[in-house]
């Protein structure tokens, strides 16, 4: 298959920004996804030891990928730290 795709770029070079770019796009939606599935606090993958790591966030935590106009450092905490 591989060589198939080889063949296919030597004749037609135009294809090969196509290539670039949907491996770029592949990449970069694996490494989001493994950015959700890693550092979410929704996601708990040790039952055990810690089954709600949502209860661990405080109020000034920033957990989310892009946030508009929020500054964490400037929230007050609503709960007492446990």
């Amino acid at each position: 298959m591989l060589t198939t795709i080889r063949k296919q770029l030597r004749h037609h070079p135009a294809l090969i920004p196509l290539f670039i770019f949907i491996g770029g796009g592949a990449a970069m939606s694996m490494a989001y996804l493994a950015r959700l599935g890693l550092r979410n606090p929704d996601v708990c993958w040790d039952r055990k030891n810690n089954p709600e790591p949502w209860n661990k966030l405080g109020p000034t935590d920033q957990y989310k990928f892009y946030t508009v106009n929020m500054d964490y450092s400037k929230l007050k905490k609503d709960r007492p730290d446990f």
